[in-house]
């Protein structure tokens, strides 16, 4: 899962982390840089990783956690290569909240069924999305959340499409 190392949405990391990890996967926490890392409403994590430093065939699914830090990855060259190449690996990505963004200014998004959180809906809209609104919306290999509301939805769908595979990277 990747998050902001400061301001990401504690509940969009805490509960599907949860349930991947209820669900068997592997799930390895990765932002800017290592270390401790500070959700919007007081959670603490350690990032065991930096996101650019991922290697995409050791995962399954890249997750994008929103959260006024997202916004970090929003134009980051190296967020959206890596984007591009989950994609191109043939793997699940998925974003919630502020994150789907990331994924529409990547370029990805384009004709594709999305979601977000309503402030970054322009985003998706001008990026070419059909942006729906949705709690949840899957279209091919992308999973894209509303909202904190929508975490444990989000999780789900991530669940179902993986079926039953080991790792996660959120």
């Amino acid at each position: 899962m990747i998050i902001a190392s400061k301001g990401y949405r504690d509940e969009e990391l805490e509960i599907p982390k949860k349930m991947f990890e209820d669900a068997g996967a592997i799930v390895d926490v990765a932002a800017e840089k290592e270390g401790r890392a500070h959700g919007m409403l007081g959670h603490r994590i350690e990032s065991n990783l930096i996101y650019s430093d991922a290697k995409i065939d050791d995962y399954d699914a890249v997750v994008f956690v929103g959260g006024v830090g997202s916004q970090n990855y929003w134009n980051d060259p190296k967020a959206h290569l890596l984007v591009k190449e989950t994609l191109d690996k043939d793997k699940l990505l998925a974003a919630i909240c502020l994150a789907p963004a990331t994924l529409a200014n990547a370029g990805v998004l384009k004709g594709k069924s999305a979601t977000s959180y309503s402030l970054a809906s322009n985003a998706l809209k001008k990026a070419g999305a059909n942006y729906t609104g949705n709690s949840v919306e899957v279209d091919g290999s992308i999973v894209t959340g509303e909202g904190p509301s929508a975490a444990k939805e989000f999780a789900a769908a991530i669940i179902t499409q993986l079926g039953n595979k080991p790792s996660v990277l959120s």
